[in-house]
Formats: C-alpha cells, sequence, structure tokens
C-alpha cells in the first residue's frame, strides 16, 4: 500500500501505535514452480474462478459452521493498510435474526427502488431481474456481514488509526468470494442503501461500519442466473502504454 496518508478530515486524531517494531522481518522462500506448471495453475484457477455467478436462488441445505470459519480465515489473508486488517466479519444462522434482516434490507431496498434509483440505474439492473423482494435472505443457512472498521481501538481505550480501509476491506471481501465459490458454496454481493440498520441488528461498536452482506449457500436445485459475458482482456487491460502527447 502507498505511504500518503488518506484517512478524511472527519476522522479523530490517533495515537500512534506503541510498539512499532512487533513484525521481526523473516525470510521469505516461497517454491518456485516450473512455468508450465504455473500456467497449468492459472489456467485453471481462472477457469474456475470464470465459473462464477452470484447467485439469488438459495437452497436452505445446511452448511457447516466450519467452511464459513475458514472462509473467513483466507479473506484475513488479503493485504491491509499498514496490516491494521480493519475488517470483521459477522457470521449469522440464527432465523430470527436472519429475518430482522431481511425485512429492515426490504425496507431500504423499496425506497431504493421507488424513490432513489435514477432511470439509467434502473435501466442497467433491468436486465439481471432484481428488485427490492430478498427471500434468500431468509432460506440461506448463513449470512455474513462484513464490517470496516473506520478505526481500531486499543485496549485502554485510545483510537487506533487504520489506512486505507476501503481498499483493505474490499480486498478482503474479493478473497472471501473466491474462498466461498472455491469450496463449492454460491453467494451475492448486497449491498442495500443506507445499511445502518446491519450494525444496529448485529449490535456493532460505533467505530465499525457495514461493508458488503453476502448471503451463502448452495444454489437451489432450480437456480437459474444472467448469461452473462464477460469483457475481453483487451477491454480491461493496456500493456505498455505510451505517454499522452502534449
Amino acid at each position: 500500500m502507498p505511504d500518503r496518508d488518506p484517512t478524511p478530515p472527519d476522522v479523530a486524531p490517533v495515537a500512534a501505535d506503541a510498539d512499532a517494531s512487533r513484525y521481526p522481518f523473516i525470510p521469505y522462500r516461497p517454491q518456485r514452480l516450473e512455468p508450465a506448471l504455473m500456467r497449468a495453475r492459472a489456467e485453471s484457477f481462472f477457469a474456475q474462478l470464470d465459473a462464477r455467478r452470484s447467485v439469488r436462488h438459495f437452497s436452505d441445505e445446511p452448511v457447516p459452521r466450519e467452511l464459513i470459519e475458514l472462509a473467513i480465515r483466507t479473506a484475513s489473508t488479503a493485504p491491509s493498510g499498514a496490516h491494521r486488517q480493519p475488517w470483521t466479519f459477522v457470521a449469522v444462522s440464527e432465523p430470527a435474526i436472519k429475518r430482522q434482516i431481511r425485512l429492515a434490507a426490504e425496507a431500504e431496498e423499496r425506497e431504493t427502488y421507488e424513490n432513489r434509483m435514477s432511470e439509467e440505474w434502473r435501466e442497467a439492473l433491468r436486465p439481471l431481474g432484481t428488485d427490492a423482494h430478498k427471500p434468500y435472505l431468509e432460506t440461506v443457512p448463513w449470512i455474513v456481514v462484513a464490517f470496516e472498521q473506520r478505526h481500531g481501538v486499543g485496549e485502554d481505550g485510545r483510537t487506533i488509526k487504520n489506512f486505507y480501509v476501503k481498499e483493505s476491506v474490499g480486498l478482503a471481501c474479493g478473497m472471501f468470494i473466491a474462498a466461498i465459490h472455491n469450496m463449492g458454496l454460491a453467494t451475492l454481493t448486497h449491498t442495500p442503501s443506507p445499511m445502518g440498520f446491519l450494525s444496529k441488528i448485529l449490535g456493532r461498536p460505533a467505530n465499525e461500519r457495514p461493508f458488503i452482506l453476502f448471503p451463502i449457500g448452495y444454489p437451489a436445485e432450480d437456480a437459474e442466473v444472467p448469461d452473462i459475458q464477460r469483457k475481453p482482456l483487451s477491454e480491461i487491460s493496456a500493456w505498455d502504454p505510451s505517454p499522452n502527447a502534449e
């Protein structure tokens, strides 16, 4: 991560970390793979993730807690600004809490679809067939909500500054999605706006803010997804670009 300080002005001043030398340097010697094996692994990984889809039709089949734990642990291997790891993943399996989340999310979604959403936004969503109804929030065996920690809190109550919070949490969420797909489960990035109701329902502290809600489970036997196409490499990459002419 770059060294510049991205903290917005509304964040309170923060005391410096008292133990700046807590990370001793150790040797890093990962195995060097043969190019053919590297390509094979890269192609296999791409093919696996290229098959990933956002799912809105889930089975209620149980999913072991240990799988969710492993996905969260995988997410926490993501890089983060100054290694603050400014995220909390809150996992919910209790039906009563899932129902509270559904009702609150649908209330916000109805307001968004009816009054907040621009026509351009509606048009962009129309091919995907989305609406304010979110029954899957009660169907899935697990809901996991990723919270961003705007700042940390020391054992003595002091404020500890976090860096590049959104970038760091976004990276962790991407790795979380990959972990869920890798184990054969499905999920969806759900971001009802505003999401403050999640903080209240889940009893999170004031320094945390909801980032993404993930319903997690097996796809329903009759699940269908839009037949989307991903942009080709030529549209998402640039190679050795020349400087802009003056």
